[in-house]
């Protein structure tokens, strides 16, 4: 017998089979935002790589809105709308994908961008004012319960204790494992700090610097290297050094937020003085009395001559260098992401031959450069 389905009836079956489809359509999961930087720009498509490495073309139709922020933007209150001409390579962008568009290439509903320039100009703002307001150093102790962290800070006769204090309103962070990107740092609680770690933290300091309420927090795991290239392959950014500690090679990896740095030879051999105690440099005499051409003196040489001494002054004015500087045989100190026959760079310090001998320089790069703001983008898009 051949049944009829009543024609009410496969009205509702149909109508329940359109439901459903919609639902489904709905429920389906949308396209996750590309972030990343602008790498190129042609006709009305743009490359984005992103924070993981992924390049990404972008289709950018006449219609999508186009909005700029300023670099430390919270949300979208304040944003600009720009044009696809205003856009260009090395511009931070936030691109929301059109869920319906099922091509190779995504197409764009909206688009969060922050110029390169005011991106520059906040990174800039942000380092000056960790290293005017902020701290940092060993991790020697944790008191989560009443929000203190004691870390040793400095090296030598410049070494020191500071106290931080964390606030209900303190925002901690902690490196990502093997990244040395601030903008990738997750939010942490007090208790993912540990003994031994590298922490920095900036906020209000008392007269000494002994004592930080801190506004914010990162720590991480990291690992301190001396030791002399083996290897090098420019072509991979990356060298392989034979670490003194351990007599193993490690595989360094050099990112472009690298920090490198090369201590002239004087500077080195009155660093190693001092970090051993010398007292010819103690006493004024010697190597630090040298000529003090302009009448600079010590602030030419980060503190050295005379009264104070700051190892990590001297350092932040060593010269910058790039990877091809670096030859087979030079010794290098570094401070790179925690492994062991792999790590990723963040400072690197050529022209140490002197210091390899002075214990007390082992921890002298504890404290090192902050980098912020490419993930702003990304928050005020919340």
């Amino acid at each position: 017998m051949r049944i009829r389905i009543p024609f009410l009836t496969a009205q509702v079956i149909c109508t329940a089979l359109l439901a459903a489809a919609t639902l489904a359509q709905t429920q389906a999961p949308a396209p996750k935002p590309i972030g990343g930087t602008i790498t190129a720009l042609s006709g009305n498509t743009l490359t984005v790589k992103t924070d993981a490495g992924e390049i990404r073309p972008v289709e950018v139709p006449s219609t999508v809105a186009i909005l700029r922020i300023a670099a430390d933007a919270k949300n979208l209150i304040a944003a600009q709308k720009i044009s696809f001409i205003d856009l260009a390579a090395g511009d931070r962008v936030l691109v929301t994908p059109d869920p319906k568009s099922t091509g190779p290439t995504a197409l764009a509903l909206r688009i969060i961008a922050i110029k390169q320039s005011d991106l520059a100009q906040k990174q800039e703002k942000d380092r000056q004012d960790w290293q005017l307001r902020g701290v940092g150093g060993l991790v020697k102790s944790v008191d989560a319960t009443s929000g203190l962290i004691v870390l040793s800070s400095g090296s030598g006769a410049t070494a020191k204790t500071i106290t931080v204090h964390i606030t209900k309103s303190t925002l901690l962070k902690r490196y990502a494992p093997a990244s040395v990107r601030y903008d990738e740092a997750k939010s942490a609680p007090i208790d993912a700090i540990h003994l031994g770690d590298q922490l920095r933290a900036r906020g209000a300091k008392n007269a000494d610097g002994t004592e930080l309420v801190a506004e914010d927090v990162i720590s991480g795991s990291f690992r301190n290297i001396s030791g002399t290239i083996a290897s090098l392959d420019a072509s991979a950014a990356a060298l392989v050094v034979k670490d003194l500690a351990t007599k193993k090679p490690v595989t360094v990896k050099i990112a472009s937020e690298t920090q490198m740095l090369r201590l002239e030879d004087r500077m080195a051999q009155m660093l190693a003085m001092r970090l051993k105690g010398g007292a010819a440099v103690a006493g004024g005499n010697g190597a630090s009395s040298g000529p003090r051409s302009g009448g600079q003196g010590a602030g030419r040489n980060g503190g050295m001559g005379g009264g104070g001494f700051d190892p990590q002054m001297m350092l932040s004015r060593a010269p910058s260098i790039k990877l091809a500087d670096l030859k087979k045989g030079d010794a290098v100190m570094l401070v790179a992401t925690d492994g062991t026959a792999e790590v990723s760079a963040i400072t690197l310090l050529a022209g140490v031959e002197p210091l390899l001998e002075a214990p007390a320089a082992q921890n002298l790069l504890s404290n090192w450069s902050m980098s912020g703001g490419a993930g702003a983008v990304e928050s005020a898009a919340q």
